[in-house]
């Protein structure tokens, strides 16, 4: 098959006081040796913060680390003294490079949920680096947006090290889209919310769907549907 659908009751969890994650990829605890990513794309956590709760200072490194925010807002700061609050709808990029430490709160009085994206980088050992930027939704109305990328021609996009992107869209009930691959490409979709069909195939909110070995991309909604797309080399 070239549409694969992954329903999100199938996919990894992780429960503790304060954190609810699902996995799409082998992440920590879970481990499943036909789920380890797809091409450089290599975590993708669906994470529900309780209020004033967070990850605490923990290091990384050689990792492009893309945080898009669903609801709430989280707030980040690093050992290079950025900080900054990113809120629904946003995105957040920190290349660890050589390597960082970091801090992601959230210190909202209500859950905060995000999307914490990792993508492995071209090149190891880069300056690290962070920043973030606003993505209206209305902006991305019928249309999908570069969100983070190292693609040519994506020059409104927080920049990664890598020749993958990431894509944001908003569809109303009965709209649709078309997104071309290049030859051999892949891809990766997750609504945030919403029901859709990816070329025919029928897929819900928070679901994994990946495509192969296609040209185009047809996205359809079935109701009100917030999606977001990584667009990916082989590998």
């Amino acid at each position: 098959m070239t549409i694969e659908v992954r329903p999100f009751a199938g996919l990894g969890k992780f429960r503790i006081d304060w954190l609810n994650a699902t996995h799409h990829f082998s992440f920590g605890h879970y481990y499943d040796p036909a789920r380890m990513g797809v091409g450089p794309l290599r975590v993708w956590n669906d994470d529900e913060i309780a209020p004033h709760t967070g990850f605490d200072p923990h290091p990384h490194r050689d990792m492009e680390i893309v945080t898009y925010v669903r609801k709430g807002a989280i707030t980040h700061l690093d050992s290079l003294g950025n900080q900054g609050r990113t809120e629904a709808g946003d995105v957040q990029v920190m290349s660890a490079g050589t390597g960082i430490r970091h801090a992601e709160y959230n210190r909202e009085g209500e859950v905060t949920t995000i999307f914490q994206i990792w993508i492995t980088p071209r090149t190891r050992g880069l300056e690290p680096r962070w920043g973030q930027r606003a993505f209206p939704k209305a902006d991305r109305a019928g249309a999908l947006v570069p969100l983070a990328s190292g693609m040519a021609g994506h020059d409104g996009a927080l920049p990664i090290d890598q020749d993958a992107a990431v894509l944001g869209a908003t569809l109303a009930a009965g709209q649709s889209l078309t997104h071309r691959l290049a030859p051999g490409r892949q891809a990766y979709l997750v609504a945030a919310t919403g029901r859709y069909r990816v070329n025919g195939v029928e897929a819900a909110a928070r679901d994994g769907v990946v495509v192969r070995g296609e040209d185009a991309i047809r996205i359809e909604a079935l109701e009100p549907t917030e999606i977001l797309l990584a667009d990916l080399p082989p590998g």
